[in-house]
Protein backbone atom coordinates (compact mmCIF):
# COMPACT_ATOMS: atom_id res chain seq x y z
CA UNK A 1 0.00 0.00 0.00
CA UNK A 2 1.54 3.04 -1.04
CA UNK A 3 1.01 6.24 0.80
CA UNK A 4 -1.77 7.79 -0.44
CA UNK A 5 -3.59 4.94 -0.18
CA UNK A 6 -3.27 4.83 3.38
CA UNK A 7 -4.33 8.82 3.52
CA UNK A 8 -7.12 7.86 1.95
CA UNK A 9 -7.91 4.77 4.25
CA UNK A 10 -7.17 6.99 7.23
CA UNK A 11 -9.35 9.54 6.03
CA UNK A 12 -11.99 7.24 5.16
CA UNK A 13 -11.78 6.27 8.68
CA UNK A 14 -11.88 9.59 10.29
CA UNK A 15 -15.08 10.23 8.22
CA UNK A 16 -16.74 6.85 9.55
CA UNK A 17 -15.55 7.98 12.94
CA UNK A 18 -17.59 11.85 12.21
CA UNK A 19 -20.82 10.21 10.75
CA UNK A 20 -20.91 8.46 14.38
CA UNK A 21 -20.22 11.37 16.34
CA UNK A 22 -24.14 13.47 15.29
CA UNK A 23 -26.74 12.68 13.56
CA UNK A 24 -26.33 14.74 10.41
CA UNK A 25 -22.98 16.41 8.29
CA UNK A 26 -23.32 18.69 6.08
CA UNK A 27 -20.55 18.26 2.76
CA UNK A 28 -19.04 21.26 3.41
CA UNK A 29 -19.24 20.55 7.07
CA UNK A 30 -17.50 17.55 6.73
CA UNK A 31 -14.74 18.81 3.82
CA UNK A 32 -13.78 21.60 6.66
CA UNK A 33 -12.88 18.76 9.57
CA UNK A 34 -10.87 16.56 6.46
CA UNK A 35 -8.88 19.42 4.92
CA UNK A 36 -10.62 18.07 1.68
CA UNK A 37 -12.90 19.77 -1.28
CA UNK A 38 -16.81 18.91 -0.97
CA UNK A 39 -16.16 16.56 -4.13
CA UNK A 40 -13.13 14.44 -2.25
CA UNK A 41 -16.14 14.17 0.57
CA UNK A 42 -18.60 12.29 -1.81
CA UNK A 43 -16.04 9.83 -3.84
CA UNK A 44 -15.05 9.15 0.26
CA UNK A 45 -18.56 8.42 0.80
CA UNK A 46 -18.84 6.38 -2.13
CA UNK A 47 -16.02 4.72 -0.98
CA UNK A 48 -18.03 3.55 2.58
CA UNK A 49 -20.93 2.92 0.32
CA UNK A 50 -18.54 0.27 -1.58
CA UNK A 51 -17.93 -1.22 1.78
CA UNK A 52 -21.39 -1.88 2.56
CA UNK A 53 -22.06 1.39 5.34
CA UNK A 54 -25.25 2.70 4.77
CA UNK A 55 -24.10 6.64 4.23
CA UNK A 56 -27.53 8.36 3.51
CA UNK A 57 -27.30 11.45 1.82
CA UNK A 58 -30.23 14.09 1.47
CA UNK A 59 -30.40 17.45 0.26
CA UNK A 60 -31.98 21.10 0.96
CA UNK A 61 -32.67 22.54 4.70
CA UNK A 62 -31.40 20.14 7.10
CA UNK A 63 -30.03 17.87 4.63
CA UNK A 64 -26.83 16.39 4.46
CA UNK A 65 -25.07 12.84 5.08
CA UNK A 66 -26.48 10.87 7.93
CA UNK A 67 -24.88 7.42 8.95
CA UNK A 68 -27.59 4.68 8.69
CA UNK A 69 -27.44 1.39 10.58
CA UNK A 70 -25.02 0.66 12.75
CA UNK A 71 -24.03 4.46 13.49
CA UNK A 72 -23.26 4.12 17.39
CA UNK A 73 -21.00 0.88 16.99
CA UNK A 74 -17.25 1.26 16.09
CA UNK A 75 -15.78 1.35 12.89
CA UNK A 76 -14.96 -2.07 11.79
CA UNK A 77 -13.03 -2.63 8.29
CA UNK A 78 -12.08 -6.10 7.73
CA UNK A 79 -11.25 -8.05 5.03
CA UNK A 80 -12.55 -11.31 3.86
CA UNK A 81 -10.36 -13.45 5.44
CA UNK A 82 -9.89 -11.50 8.71
CA UNK A 83 -13.25 -11.87 8.84
CA UNK A 84 -13.56 -15.42 8.53
CA UNK A 85 -10.46 -15.94 11.23
CA UNK A 86 -11.97 -13.47 13.74
CA UNK A 87 -15.38 -15.64 13.42
CA UNK A 88 -13.62 -19.20 13.35
CA UNK A 89 -11.76 -18.03 16.43
CA UNK A 90 -14.97 -16.62 18.28
CA UNK A 91 -16.95 -19.44 17.72
CA UNK A 92 -14.05 -21.83 19.45
CA UNK A 93 -13.90 -19.27 22.31
CA UNK A 94 -17.93 -19.58 22.66
CA UNK A 95 -17.10 -23.28 23.15
CA UNK A 96 -14.07 -22.85 25.12
CA UNK A 97 -13.08 -24.65 28.47
CA UNK A 98 -13.35 -21.10 30.38
CA UNK A 99 -16.56 -21.03 31.41
CA UNK A 100 -17.03 -17.13 31.19
CA UNK A 101 -15.57 -16.94 27.63
CA UNK A 102 -18.63 -18.51 25.60
CA UNK A 103 -21.06 -16.34 26.82
CA UNK A 104 -18.55 -13.40 25.94
CA UNK A 105 -17.25 -14.91 22.66
CA UNK A 106 -21.13 -15.36 21.55
CA UNK A 107 -21.81 -11.62 22.47
CA UNK A 108 -18.83 -10.36 20.35
CA UNK A 109 -20.00 -12.43 17.51
CA UNK A 110 -23.30 -10.96 17.79
CA UNK A 111 -21.82 -7.41 17.43
CA UNK A 112 -19.38 -8.68 15.00
CA UNK A 113 -22.15 -8.99 12.77
CA UNK A 114 -23.77 -5.79 13.67
CA UNK A 115 -20.86 -4.20 12.28
CA UNK A 116 -19.44 -6.04 9.00
CA UNK A 117 -20.37 -4.53 5.89
CA UNK A 118 -22.87 -6.33 3.77
CA UNK A 119 -20.69 -8.29 1.66
CA UNK A 120 -18.77 -9.77 4.76
CA UNK A 121 -21.86 -10.91 6.65
CA UNK A 122 -23.35 -13.42 4.88
CA UNK A 123 -19.89 -15.31 5.13
CA UNK A 124 -20.21 -14.99 8.53
CA UNK A 125 -23.34 -15.92 9.32
CA UNK A 126 -22.43 -19.16 7.53
CA UNK A 127 -20.53 -20.44 10.53
CA UNK A 128 -22.92 -19.04 13.49
CA UNK A 129 -25.76 -20.05 11.68
CA UNK A 130 -24.70 -23.50 11.37
CA UNK A 131 -22.84 -24.02 14.89
CA UNK A 132 -24.92 -25.12 17.80
CA UNK A 133 -23.11 -27.15 21.37
CA UNK A 134 -24.28 -28.75 23.87
CA UNK A 135 -21.01 -28.10 25.55
CA UNK A 136 -17.87 -26.43 24.93
CA UNK A 137 -14.79 -27.63 22.26
CA UNK A 138 -11.67 -28.05 23.01
CA UNK A 139 -9.68 -29.85 20.27
CA UNK A 140 -8.40 -27.85 17.54
CA UNK A 141 -9.51 -28.26 14.35
CA UNK A 142 -8.39 -26.53 10.46
CA UNK A 143 -10.61 -22.90 10.41
CA UNK A 144 -10.70 -23.82 6.78
CA UNK A 145 -12.04 -27.42 6.85
CA UNK A 146 -14.79 -25.57 9.81
CA UNK A 147 -15.47 -22.56 6.91
CA UNK A 148 -15.84 -25.44 4.23
CA UNK A 149 -18.79 -27.44 6.32
CA UNK A 150 -20.26 -23.89 7.32
CA UNK A 151 -20.79 -22.84 4.21
CA UNK A 152 -22.12 -26.08 2.87
CA UNK A 153 -24.65 -26.27 5.73
CA UNK A 154 -25.73 -22.86 4.30
CA UNK A 155 -25.85 -23.37 0.76
CA UNK A 156 -27.34 -26.96 0.69
CA UNK A 157 -24.62 -28.82 -0.84
CA UNK A 158 -23.22 -32.25 -0.88
CA UNK A 159 -19.30 -32.76 1.01
CA UNK A 160 -17.25 -35.46 0.51
CA UNK A 161 -14.17 -36.32 2.84
CA UNK A 162 -12.37 -39.21 4.33
CA UNK A 163 -12.58 -40.70 7.57
CA UNK A 164 -10.09 -41.23 9.89
CA UNK A 165 -12.13 -44.90 10.70
CA UNK A 166 -10.58 -46.26 7.42
CA UNK A 167 -14.07 -46.85 5.91
CA UNK A 168 -14.16 -45.56 2.07
CA UNK A 169 -14.93 -41.56 1.05
CA UNK A 170 -17.70 -40.44 2.54
CA UNK A 171 -20.77 -38.60 0.96
CA UNK A 172 -22.96 -36.54 3.13
CA UNK A 173 -25.42 -33.68 3.48
CA UNK A 174 -24.63 -31.42 5.73
CA UNK A 175 -26.86 -29.87 7.85
CA UNK A 176 -25.08 -28.45 11.26
CA UNK A 177 -21.66 -28.06 13.07
CA UNK A 178 -22.09 -28.84 16.58
CA UNK A 179 -19.43 -28.38 19.63
CA UNK A 180 -19.19 -30.75 22.61
CA UNK A 181 -17.26 -30.39 25.57
CA UNK A 182 -13.83 -31.33 23.63
CA UNK A 183 -14.38 -31.85 20.37
CA UNK A 184 -16.07 -30.45 16.80
CA UNK A 185 -18.77 -32.59 14.91
CA UNK A 186 -20.29 -32.17 11.47
CA UNK A 187 -24.32 -33.52 11.87
CA UNK A 188 -25.15 -34.88 8.41
CA UNK A 189 -27.42 -37.47 7.06
CA UNK A 190 -25.14 -40.02 5.20
CA UNK A 191 -25.95 -40.88 1.50
CA UNK A 192 -24.27 -43.93 1.38
CA UNK A 193 -25.44 -45.66 4.72
CA UNK A 194 -28.79 -43.67 4.34
CA UNK A 195 -29.27 -42.67 7.79
CA UNK A 196 -28.14 -39.55 10.13
CA UNK A 197 -24.23 -39.58 11.32
CA UNK A 198 -22.45 -37.72 13.05
CA UNK A 199 -18.55 -36.92 12.26
CA UNK A 200 -15.54 -36.11 14.22
CA UNK A 201 -14.44 -32.97 12.26
CA UNK A 202 -10.93 -33.82 13.29
CA UNK A 203 -11.09 -36.86 11.76
CA UNK A 204 -12.04 -35.89 8.41
CA UNK A 205 -9.38 -35.21 5.52
CA UNK A 206 -9.95 -34.03 2.10
CA UNK A 207 -13.35 -32.12 2.73
CA UNK A 208 -14.75 -30.84 -0.30
CA UNK A 209 -17.86 -29.05 -0.96
CA UNK A 210 -19.78 -30.34 -4.23
CA UNK A 211 -22.17 -28.11 -6.69
CA UNK A 212 -25.09 -30.97 -5.82
CA UNK A 213 -27.63 -28.82 -4.03
CA UNK A 214 -29.84 -31.22 -1.66
CA UNK A 215 -33.53 -30.51 -0.39
CA UNK A 216 -33.47 -30.45 3.31
CA UNK A 217 -34.86 -33.67 5.03
CA UNK A 218 -36.58 -33.43 8.25
CA UNK A 219 -34.11 -34.04 10.28
CA UNK A 220 -33.45 -34.39 14.84
CA UNK A 221 -32.35 -32.13 16.60
CA UNK A 222 -28.09 -31.53 16.30
CA UNK A 223 -27.15 -31.25 19.76
CA UNK A 224 -29.24 -33.79 21.29
CA UNK A 225 -28.61 -35.86 18.58
CA UNK A 226 -24.72 -35.24 18.51
CA UNK A 227 -24.76 -35.70 22.30
CA UNK A 228 -26.46 -38.96 22.72
CA UNK A 229 -24.22 -40.46 19.68
CA UNK A 230 -21.01 -39.24 22.10
CA UNK A 231 -22.59 -40.02 25.65
CA UNK A 232 -24.63 -43.03 24.81
CA UNK A 233 -24.37 -44.57 21.17
CA UNK A 234 -20.70 -45.46 21.31
CA UNK A 235 -21.10 -47.66 23.70
CA UNK A 236 -22.12 -50.99 23.42
CA UNK A 237 -23.28 -51.16 26.95
CA UNK A 238 -26.44 -48.25 27.43
CA UNK A 239 -28.68 -47.64 30.05
CA UNK A 240 -31.17 -45.47 31.47
CA UNK A 241 -31.98 -44.01 35.07
CA UNK A 242 -34.60 -42.05 36.41
CA UNK A 243 -32.68 -39.59 39.30
CA UNK A 244 -34.40 -38.23 42.07
CA UNK A 245 -33.34 -34.45 41.31
CA UNK A 246 -33.18 -31.58 39.18
CA UNK A 247 -32.01 -32.03 35.99
CA UNK A 248 -29.97 -28.84 36.13
CA UNK A 249 -28.68 -29.71 39.76
CA UNK A 250 -27.61 -33.38 37.53
CA UNK A 251 -26.30 -31.57 34.67
CA UNK A 252 -23.62 -29.61 37.28
CA UNK A 253 -22.13 -33.70 38.11
CA UNK A 254 -22.15 -34.70 35.24
CA UNK A 255 -20.00 -33.59 32.03
CA UNK A 256 -22.36 -33.61 28.52
CA UNK A 257 -20.14 -35.82 26.99
CA UNK A 258 -21.01 -38.13 29.60
CA UNK A 259 -24.65 -38.56 29.80
CA UNK A 260 -27.39 -36.99 28.59
CA UNK A 261 -29.61 -35.56 30.91
CA UNK A 262 -33.60 -34.96 30.20
CA UNK A 263 -36.40 -33.41 32.66
CA UNK A 264 -38.73 -34.96 34.06
CA UNK A 265 -41.20 -32.86 36.12
CA UNK A 266 -39.22 -30.28 38.47
CA UNK A 267 -37.44 -32.79 40.95
CA UNK A 268 -36.82 -35.66 38.85
CA UNK A 269 -35.22 -36.33 35.69
CA UNK A 270 -33.42 -38.96 33.30
CA UNK A 271 -30.34 -39.81 32.74
CA UNK A 272 -28.82 -42.17 29.48
CA UNK A 273 -25.65 -43.35 29.48
CA UNK A 274 -23.20 -45.90 28.32
CA UNK A 275 -19.99 -47.88 28.88
CA UNK A 276 -17.99 -50.47 28.65
CA UNK A 277 -19.28 -52.27 31.37
CA UNK A 278 -22.56 -51.26 32.95
CA UNK A 279 -21.13 -51.90 36.37
CA UNK A 280 -18.58 -48.04 35.64
CA UNK A 281 -21.97 -46.64 35.19
CA UNK A 282 -23.67 -47.68 38.22
CA UNK A 283 -20.70 -46.80 40.04
CA UNK A 284 -21.08 -43.28 38.60
CA UNK A 285 -24.64 -42.82 39.25
CA UNK A 286 -24.24 -43.80 43.13
CA UNK A 287 -21.62 -41.01 43.61
CA UNK A 288 -24.09 -38.46 42.65
CA UNK A 289 -25.65 -38.82 45.82
CA UNK A 290 -29.14 -39.14 44.71
CA UNK A 291 -32.02 -41.81 44.69
CA UNK A 292 -32.59 -43.59 41.55
CA UNK A 293 -33.82 -45.65 39.84
CA UNK A 294 -33.11 -47.90 36.81
CA UNK A 295 -35.66 -48.04 33.54
CA UNK A 296 -33.25 -49.96 31.06
CA UNK A 297 -31.76 -52.79 30.46
CA UNK A 298 -33.70 -54.72 33.06
CA UNK A 299 -30.96 -57.15 33.72
CA UNK A 300 -29.54 -53.56 35.56
CA UNK A 301 -31.86 -53.81 38.08
CA UNK A 302 -30.48 -57.69 39.11
CA UNK A 303 -27.15 -56.56 39.08
CA UNK A 304 -28.27 -53.51 41.55
CA UNK A 305 -29.15 -56.23 43.60
CA UNK A 306 -26.25 -58.38 43.58
CA UNK A 307 -23.84 -55.58 44.13
CA UNK A 308 -26.47 -54.14 47.53
CA UNK A 309 -26.16 -57.56 49.29
CA UNK A 310 -22.21 -57.78 48.53
CA UNK A 311 -22.03 -54.17 49.76
CA UNK A 312 -24.46 -55.43 52.93
CA UNK A 313 -22.09 -58.49 53.49
CA UNK A 314 -18.60 -55.73 53.44
CA UNK A 315 -20.47 -53.60 55.97
CA UNK A 316 -21.54 -56.06 58.44
CA UNK A 317 -17.92 -57.36 58.62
Amino acid sequence: MDGDDLGTTERVLTLLGLLQQRQVWTGPELAGRLGVTPRTVRRDVERLRALGYPVHASQGVGGGYQLGAGQDLPPLLLDDEEAIATAVSLLVGAGGAVASAGDAALRALAKLDRVLPTRLRREVRALSDSVESFDGGRVPVDPEVLMTLARACRDQVEVGFGYASGDTARRVEPYRLVASDRRWYLFAFDLDRVDWRSFRVDRMTEVTARTWHFKPREAPDAATYVQESVAVRVYAQQARFLVHAPASTVRTQIPASAAVVRPRGKQRCEVLSGAAGLDFVLLHMMLLGHDFEVLDPPELAARCRVLADRLRAAGSV
